[in-house]
């Protein structure tokens, strides 16, 4: 029981099922891009898993696509776990890639131009030439007094 205090584990689990409140932490990753990651179960020409880095900011990345560079015929690409995302649906070529990102109650897209190029190779980091560091904005004030119990 990694949450609980020394010796204290046997009392968490008599609680059961227990509401937890958490809050994102902003991350800042300085000097540094968003990097993609191609995962070693990535199968060129018919996989890509890629899982992102030094996603910076209090965001979550929840949508992403990518296509060809300097084609706009995008392919959704699906979360697998974490910060892994994947598609069946490669394009040929250097390959693009934009994201949907909130920070709090509003998205928006990010656009990462060239990150891949055509010859992309399985356990390598590309720098996605993009930088996230937007912060969530509470967006309910009545229910937000700013204290964390």
């Amino acid at each position: 029981m990694a949450m609980a205090n020394q010796g204290m584990s046997q009392d968490i689990l008599k609680l059961g099922i227990v509401n937890v409140e958490y809050k994102r932490i902003p991350c800042e990753y300085k000097n540094k891009n968003l990097a993609v990651r191609v995962e070693e179960s990535s199968q060129k020409p018919n996989y890509l898993a890629i899982k992102l880095l030094y996603q910076g900011g209090q965001t979550e990345i929840i949508a992403m696509d990518v296509a060809q560079v300097g084609f706009s015929n995008w392919n959704f690409m699906s979360r697998n776990y974490g910060a892994v995302w994947d598609t069946s649906r490669v394009p040929n070529g250097a390959l693009q890639f934009r994201f949907v990102i909130t920070s709090g109650f509003d998205g928006k897209w990010i656009w990462a131009k060239s990150v891949l190029p055509a010859d992309w190779k399985t356990g390598v980091i590309y720098d996605s030439g993009v930088q996230i560091t937007d912060i969530a904005k509470e967006g309910c004030s009545p229910c937000d007094d700013g204290h964390w119990r």
